[in-house]
């Protein structure tokens, strides 16, 4: 061969390697065999996992803020709300993504869990992606939504079940910030993004969740 055939055809294998590393990160088929173990036969439910897959496949090399939207408006319609005492019998438990998709429906902490790692599995880097606990002033409740940090001390973008729109924080007078989370750290508000006070391995629930989805499949 050629040398030039030879760098050319290497060059298309790395193309094809990059191309693929979404499917290499995540491999799907187990995936979705390990939650038919795991919660039984639901027809329903598998359609819902390759929707997400569907979902992440269209969505790479996306700008991210068109990732953004597509990501949440997939959780948004696809699951229905519902408190985790319906779902799962507990006060306040944390459901995967698969879970919720199994289920078709989720607490407002089980969307903003779906749409992150939705998100990392993207490529949207960790440090612009927390997990945000706040109070819903309307609602007079606690709540938790997914914020995206476009650049360090950047007002964020908010991600929410309650609405569709993804609007600027300042935007959302509605919501009070107590502390914000993501794999690498935890938060609390303040100016320029916050001041990082820990670990989120003091997050026990963060770690259960992490465990089951190594359970599900997930690397």
């Amino acid at each position: 061969m050629p040398h030039r055939h030879r760098w050319f055809a290497c060059l298309l294998v790395v193309l094809l390697a990059v191309a693929g590393s979404l499917q290499a990160g995540w491999d799907f088929a187990r995936i979705m065999a390990r939650a038919e173990q795991l919660y039984g036969h639901s027809p329903v439910g598998q359609q819902r996992l390759q929707d997400w897959q569907r979902l992440l496949q269209s969505q790479v090399d996306q700008a991210e803020r068109q990732q953004l939207e597509a990501v949440n408006r997939f959780f948004n319609q696809r699951l229905r709300f519902a408190d985790d005492r319906q779902i799962w019998a507990a006060t306040d438990y944390w459901a995967t993504p698969v879970q919720a998709l199994q289920r078709g429906a989720a607490d407002c902490e089980d969307y903003a869990i779906a749409k992150y790692f939705s998100l990392r599995q993207l490529g949207v880097p960790s440090h612009k992606l927390r997990i945000t606990y706040v109070k819903a002033l309307r609602l007079n409740q606690a709540h938790m939504v997914l914020t995206y940090y476009p650049s360090p001390g950047a007002d964020p973008l908010v991600l929410d079940n309650l609405i569709d729109a993804i609007r600027p924080a300042g935007q959302r007078n509605d919501l009070k910030p107590v502390y914000a989370f993501n794999a690498e750290g935890l938060w609390v508000p303040g100016p320029q993004g916050g001041k990082q006070v820990g670990d989120s391995k003091r997050l026990s629930r963060w770690q259960d969740l992490l465990k089951k989805m190594q359970a599900e499949g997930f690397p």
